[in-house]
Parts: C-alpha cells; structure tokens; sequence
C-alpha cells in the first residue's frame, strides 16, 4: 500500500523557520520517502506504508520535541489504480 501524507508544524515564522520546522524537513527528506515537497506553509511526501508511517511518528515526536505547539496532519492511501487517492482518478 502507498500513502501520501501532508502535514503543517506551529508556530509559524516567516522571517526565519522554526527549530521544528527544521526538525520537520530533516524527518521527511531522511525518511527515503517518494515525491518529496517541502515548503513554507504545506509539506508532501509518499511512499510505502511502513515509512510513512514510520516518518509521521518521527515528525510527530521530533517536531513536538523542538517546540512546536501544533501538527496538522492527513494521510491519504494512494490508489495507483486510480491516480490520486482520491478516488476521483484525478478529476
């Protein structure tokens, strides 16, 4: 099974990016995660169910740790049959 997760880290700053914001973009890029993106306000990653899984628990655990206050987060199975996961085949 593949799953795309997205997520956010608070408190947000945009004259210089937070400790766990940092935090956040080292999990996800060490994770060896699929079509990664990251970016100021929403981050990306897919892969194979158990390093996702695994890389949410990390960004979860490291990212409270360095001082964020909050993590939004949705994960989503990707439906290769249909393209987006959404069901809809990317319509």
């Amino acid at each position: 099974m593949r799953l795309r997760v997205e997520f956010t880290t608070e408190p947000f700053d945009l004259d210089e990016a937070p400790a766990h914001a940092l935090v956040a973009r080292e999990v996800i890029e060490t994770a060896g995660l699929d079509a990664v993106d990251v970016g100021p306000f929403g981050n990306t990653a897919e892969g194979g169910a158990d390093r996702v899984l695994s890389a949410v628990d990390a960004l979860l655990r490291k990212t409270l740790g360095a001082g964020a206050t909050r993590v939004s987060l949705q994960v989503n199975v990707i439906d290769e049959a249909l393209g987006d996961g959404t069901g809809e085949g990317g319509r």
